[in-house]
């Protein structure tokens, strides 16, 4: 068994994911804002640079292979631009792209407009997949499954996962470690799985409000339990996380460090988390080292990554 003390670069070299979901490509127009524009009270932008990243499920694997692992990306995306322009990103970052096209999908593309140094508008252009792509998704992911060490889903509730229950079956057959980061509010879909990560608000819409910490672990355990599940992983921002087992809790706290964008984050915590299984760590293992990647995160702009070098530099 690995530790985190020892894990090299050629350890996280060996460590295979295969991140399956729904990729999208961010797009950031930056510019300077000098007036109000005379039509209506809004900010006038004048674009000055513009700069596309990987984000969604994309994001999650970019963040897998800055850590020095493996990473394919299995995800359903349109045959326009976009989709080009992403599998670019993708390819071109070391991930391996395994994309299903559908020419009647819109690739999922988030705009941001930037100004001072802050948000000032997001724009969404977005459809929902065909389900003979996602059917065809599911043999490709028989194909890889073998090939990797641990299985990442990735939902964003964009249609990509239509058949992630079977999936799920699928690769906890096999004997992989079966990670989700979930969306909405039914989890009986992510049933089966070694382990899901809801942040604070995604957990409450599903188990309700909690009062005490007491309180929390009854009810997220009782979870965990009805979804048959390994563990349960609570990210709850500059409260640090939580995880939920059969041994009982453990609780990481966040780092002190400033908080400037929390863009992505969750995406870093789970893609380091599926890393360091896929190395050979356990999830209590692991989750101290999720937990600094995902301090290290929001103390950078946009949906960012973390570097072998930054995770495990000497405090």
């Amino acid at each position: 068994m690995a530790t985190t003390s020892n894990l090299s670069r050629e350890q996280l070299a060996k460590a295979r994911v295969l991140v399956v979901g729904d990729a999208m490509l961010d797009r950031y127009w930056y510019g300077a804002v000098d007036r109000i524009s005379p039509e209506a009270p809004v900010p006038v932008v004048r674009v000055t640079r513009q700069e596309e990243r990987m984000g969604g499920a994309a994001n999650v694997a970019y963040n897998i292979v800055t850590l020095n692992a493996r990473a394919s990306l299995l995800s359903v995306v349109g045959d326009d631009e976009a989709s080009h322009q992403l599998e670019a990103l993708v390819a071109g970052s070391g991930i391996t792209p395994c994309f299903g096209r559908d020419p009647k999908l819109k690739t999922t593309v988030k705009l941001r407009v930037i100004g001072r140094q802050q948000q000032l508008l997001r724009l969404d252009f977005e459809n929902t997949p065909e389900n003979e792509v996602l059917a065809s998704q599911s043999a490709e992911f028989n194909r890889l499954l073998p090939q990797h060490d641990t299985v990442l889903f990735s939902d964003y509730g964009k249609g990509g996962l239509a058949h992630i229950g079977l999936m799920i079956a699928q690769a906890r057959e096999a004997g992989k470690a079966v990670l989700v980061d979930p969306k909405g509010s039914d989890y009986s879909r992510y049933q089966h799985a070694t382990a899901i990560t809801p942040n604070r608000a995604e957990l409450e819409q599903v188990i309700g409000h909690w009062s005490t910490e007491a309180d929390l672990q009854i009810k997220a355990q009782n979870l965990r339990a009805s979804l048959k599940l390994q563990a349960l992983l609570l990210t709850r921002s500059e409260e640090g996380m939580t995880l939920f087992d059969e041994q009982g809790q453990l609780h990481v706290p966040a780092l002190a460090r400033e908080v400037f964008d929390v863009t992505g984050a969750g995406d870093t915590v789970i893609g380091t988390l599926a890393t360091m299984l896929a190395a050979g760590l356990s999830l209590r293992e692991a989750v101290p080292v999720a937990n600094r990647a995902g301090g290290i995160v929001v103390g950078k702009f946009g949906t960012a990554t973390v570097s072998y070098d930054e995770l495990f530099a000497t405090p």
